[in-house]
């Protein structure tokens, strides 16, 4: 792969599409152009518990954002771009779907309030509305 390639790239929970900025021995510089998949909230290192030091609140990667991913993390991207606004919308309206739906889970519980959070800001950054 190589600069300006459009690709998808997974970073800790959180998948996207973006471009390739700069080629490394054993990461690639992507930024990002939109959300597919909403990152979880939590602690990566101890996924779906509640009970652990600090409970993450995880905002997906920022429109243009540049991440240092693992080569074996992205992959080309053959689709049409999509809008970044719309793709954040979709994502965490998806996340938020997935989490309601088990409403006396603990760990869906504690995730929507975090949640909650993480939109509240994305709607100050970006004039949106979920």
């Amino acid at each position: 792969m190589q600069i300006g390639q459009i690709v998808t790239a997974f970073n800790k929970t959180g998948k996207y599409i973006g471009e390739i900025t700069a080629v490394k021995e054993d990461t690639y510089t992507v930024r990002c152009l939109a959300v597919l998949i909403h990152p979880r909230q939590g602690d990566l290192h101890h996924p779906n518990e509640v009970d652990v030091p600090l409970f993450h609140e995880r905002k997906a990667l920022a429109y243009r954002e540049q991440a240092n991913i693992p080569l074996k993390m992205v992959k080309p991207y053959e689709g049409e771009l999509i809008d970044y606004k719309e793709s954040l919308i979709a994502s965490v309206q998806k996340l938020r779907d997935q989490l309601e739906a088990k409403p006396d889970d603990a760990y869906s519980v504690k995730s929507l309030q975090a949640l909650d959070g993480v939109i509240k800001e994305y709607e100050l950054m970006y004039s949106i509305h979920f």
